[in-house]
């Protein structure tokens, strides 16, 4: 499983994630606010599925 995500990204995809949750965790979004656990599993693992089914790379070193 090689990181397919930038560094940038992945800093925009954790921060948004824990903000989501934290907004559903004291209700301000509701229950669909939990789905920002999936940005910050992918923030944090560097690999993003649907990027790899459409060839999508934003990470600078192509090797890892």
């Amino acid at each position: 499983m090689n990181q397919n995500i930038g560094n940038t990204e992945r800093i925009i995809r954790i921060v948004g994630g824990l903000v989501l949750i934290a907004l559903a965790a004291t209700g301000t979004v509701g229950v669909w606010g939990w789905l920002g656990l999936v940005p910050l599993a992918t923030g944090l693992m560097g690999w993003c599925p649907p990027y790899s089914l459409l060839g999508i790379n934003t990470c600078k070193n192509k090797n890892t």
